[in-house]
């Protein structure tokens, strides 16, 4: 295993006061910054709730030069990367994530946008109607307002109980005042001594320090600005808290003139809290059916204040609930600073910034938070406790959580030696296809590709079930609750696992750390095929989605064909088929896999079944969302599953993505949340385009697209669609692309029966793309020739549309 990143980031503050910091990681693929700007909702004047979040939006609205469409946005996402941004209460952020030879552009476009906005009115008004959309959808989203109403029991002074959201009425653009507001809010805090640029990537510290300078040199200086301190969090004496229905229980926990180091304090007592081990809080309640599920969050930290959220889950016995709390906490405080707690989180916290992506170090750097629990921690730890009202006394027989069986995994096999369906002949299984092609008896439905190289510490492995029928959409919820733990203790050791159900189907993926792939995915197995006794079969309790997301989840069942009858457990220990597909992994985790595949339930099958081809069909399913805002999807998938098929939909979808959202979103004003992009639904490859409106219904939004469609071989120009299609091909360049993501082109290349080579058979199909074949491509999607599909929140059209249950 490669050494662990260091575990401290560089870090100084530059001539001009912008602080940064800087972390070399020579082993990632991608560059990240993270920018964090000291003022949010809560510093804007009383007058104009949403100021700050408006002023974020505006910022991304392009400028002189760099217009909308080649701005941060744009840019970052023709490159393959990630961009957003987020305003909180005292913060606003803004980040993205880029191939290290294109991440200096992404920079300089950052600092070209926050330096230079475009303000004009004509822009505020549009994007106003942005918030205002916002601002109806999270009035109207339950657990937004269940989020808010947490808050009920502080001060009404405090601005915890204040409006900030931002809507057509607050955010008063035509008013000079108004105007004044924005143009101080930004002058005072868009500064250099308010902010903090932090740079992650395999660059060396001398460039990515010569990036931060160039970055500041844009800015305008700046002192930092006080941000005023609010008013106490309570009226009274009282510290807490609670509001109790019958499905949920929080406690709310408050804290004044907190020290600095409170923050990590707080997250360590939290991750404790949050453990599901046996003699834990939570197990201890699960085991006396006082509540299912246990969360604890800080949801506010700002000048020694905080408040800390614990909430339950299907309650039985509220009063009960608090006194076990309240005992554990006891149990707690009484540990002589923590020093086996304090050794095991700095090990977890070390591992999963071992595995985190440039991004997510990027982020946890802007925070300039310490790995583990310093002994500023241990003295800030100790006044929560006494703030909450933590005695080191306790009645109950507790006991402090296991060490992760997966964080301090033996090392795998030195000797690799050959695996079940294995022969010398062909050790690590080639390809997807080759076996099948030339009719050898001896395989095994796992089959290792080498398309990754195995000299990493990262692999992916995918195992899928194939039943006769659905599963329950009870067991379903129950297996997933049982995995819980299991899927937490190996979560923290760098492997993100998940157990999925869609149509017929059950999906096993782990992706992360290769080393501690074999424990866990034998952990796994035998979660899933010998549960606890008493198994339940439990509802999902999972929060209501806003529409389009309902959607987006609901999608993969309706293109998967699939039976009405549920089945059991008992079909996935004998009947169900399994394939699988494991890549990246070294010759030694192969061979320590052995003991799990040998005890993979279900039958061994190599068959592909491609999805259900709907050519030249125009299906809609009407999706009851729950809401009065119409949310529409429009599916488009290829023809053909041939490779040049999906180098042409790739290529659309990457032409199309910026205009299209430009159009709808922009000069439409059709809703705010609008998207589009390129699609794999079980080796299906689709065009998917989605729209939320609080106020145009379905039918209305599918005409906007149609019309955008209808127009878009006027925008493929020679001049500009070359550089577009290189772009493109360039990210699925083997040193950028992250292995998950690279794992998951495999995995669908695989059920589309593409050869192993598909990584490389995939940009060169793209580069041989000329402007003949993607005007045609663009002719093929228009025609439908592969079918579309729509999902909606409303009924369906008439012809040429055909309604679907």
């Amino acid at each position: 295993m490669p050494a662990l990143n260091p575990p401290r980031p560089h870090t100084e503050t530059l001539a001009n006061g912008l602080r940064v910091t800087l972390r070399h990681a020579p082993d990632l693929k991608r560059s990240a910054a993270a920018l964090r700007v000291a003022a949010g909702s809560h510093d804007v004047p009383l007058a104009w709730p949403g100021l700050a979040h408006f002023l974020e939006h505006l910022l991304f609205l392009g400028t002189e030069r760099f217009p909308t469409g080649q701005g941060l946005m744009a840019y970052v996402q023709g490159h393959g990367g990630q961009v957003n941004a987020r305003t909180s209460e005292r913060t606003t952020d803004f980040f993205f994530e880029l191939p290290p030879q294109v991440f200096a552009g992404g920079l300089e476009r950052l600092s070209d946008m926050l330096a230079y906005p475009r303000m004009n009115l004509d822009d505020q008004l549009r994007e106003r109607e942005v918030l205002q959309a916002e601002f109806v959808a999270w009035s109207q989203d339950a657990t937004a307002q269940q989020q808010l109403a947490l808050f009920d029991g502080l001060s009404t002074s405090h601005p915890l109980r204040a409006f900030h959201a931002g809507n057509r009425d607050s955010l008063a653009v035509p008013q000079p005042e108004f105007q004044q507001a924005l143009k101080d809010f930004y002058q005072r805090f868009y500064r250099t001594g308010q902010m903090t640029l932090s740079l992650v990537g395999p660059q060396g510290l001398d460039e990515l320090r010569a990036m931060a300078e160039a970055f500041g040199a844009v800015i305008a200086q700046g002192e930092n600005a006080l941000q005023q301190s609010p008013t106490p969090l309570m009226d009274s004496s009282d510290k807490s808290y609670q509001q109790a229905s019958e499905s949920q229980l929080d406690l709310l926990f408050t804290f004044e003139a907190l020290p600095d180091s409170s923050a990590e304090a707080l997250a360590f007592l939290c991750h404790w809290l949050n453990a599901a081990k046996p003699g834990g809080l939570l197990a201890n309640l699960q085991d006396s059916g006082m509540a299912d599920s246990l969360k604890a969050t800080p949801l506010y930290q700002f000048a020694g204040q905080a408040v800390l959220h614990i909430e339950f889950k299907r309650p039985t016995h509220a009063a009960g609930i608090q006194a076990q709390l309240m005992d554990w906490l006891g149990f707690f405080a009484a540990q002589q600073d923590w020093s086996g707690l304090r050794s095991e989180y700095a090990a977890l916290q070390q591992r999963q910034q071992h595995v985190s992506s440039a991004l997510q170090l990027a982020q946890r750097d802007s925070e300039q938070r310490e790995v583990g629990l310093s002994e500023q921690g241990i003295a800030a730890l100790k006044e929560v406790l006494k703030q909450i009202g933590a005695v080191d006394n306790f009645t109950g027989q507790w006991q402090l959580p296991t060490p992760n069986p997966f964080l301090r995994a033996d090392e795998p096999l030195a000797n690799a030696g050959l695996i079940r369906g294995q022969t010398s002949a062909h050790r690590g299984l080639r390809t997807f296809a080759q076996d099948r092609s030339r009719g050898r008896r001896e395989r095994s439905s796992m089959q290792f590709s080498q398309a990754l190289p195995g000299n990493t510490d990262e692999g992916a492995i995918y195992l899928r079930w194939r039943l006769d029928s659905k599963p329950d959409t009870r067991l379903q919820s129950a297996l997933e609750h049982n995995l819980q733990p299991l899927r937490e203790d190996a979560r923290q050791a760098g492997v993100d696992f998940s157990f999925s159900a869609t149509g017929n189907e059950w999906l096993l993926k782990l992706t992360g750390l290769q080393a501690p792939m074999p424990t866990v995915l034998e952990h796994a197995l035998t979660a899933l095929t010998n549960p606890d006794a008493g198994f339940p079969l439990v509802e999902s309790t999972s929060p209501t989605l806003i529409p389009i997301r309902q959607l987006l989840k609901a999608l993969p069942e309706y293109a998967l064909e699939h039976t009405g009858v549920s089945a059991d457990l008992q079909q996935l220990r004998s009947g169900a088929r399994w394939d699988g597909l494991a890549t990246g992994l070294s010759a030694q985790t192969q061979a320590a896999m052995g003991v799990a595949l040998s005890r993979i339930p279900g039958i061994t099958d190599n068959q592909l079944t491609p999805t259900p081809a709907i050519n030249s069909q125009h299906l809609w399913h009407t999706v009851d969302t729950g809401s009065s805002e119409h949310a529409l999807l429009l599916f488009c998938p290829t023809a053909t599953q041939e490779i040049s098929d999906e180098a042409c939909w790739r290529l659309l979808a990457h032409l199309l993505q910026t205009p299209f959202y430009q159009r709808l979103r922009v000069e439409l004003q059709l809703g705010y949340a609008v998207f589009s992009g390129l699609r794999q639904i079980n080796g299906q490859t689709g065009l998917l385009l989605g729209v939320q409106s609080p106020n145009v219904a379905a039918a209305e939004l599918l005409k906007h697209i149609e019309d955008f469609l209808s127009g878009l071989a006027d925008g493929i120009e020679e001049s500009t669609y070359l550089a577009q299609r290189q772009a493109l091909a360039d990210q699925f360049d083997s040193t950028t692309l992250p292995t998950a993501q690279a794992a998951e082109l495999l995995w669908q290349a695989k059920l589309a029966g593409h050869s192993s080579d598909y990584l490389m058979q995939l940009p060169e199909a793209i580069l041989r793309i000329d402007r003949h074949a993607l005007l045609a491509a663009v002719q093929r999607l228009i025609n439908a020739e592969g079918g579309w599909r729509c999902l909606a929140s409303d009924a369906c059209p008439s012809a040429p549309w055909q309604g679907s249950k």
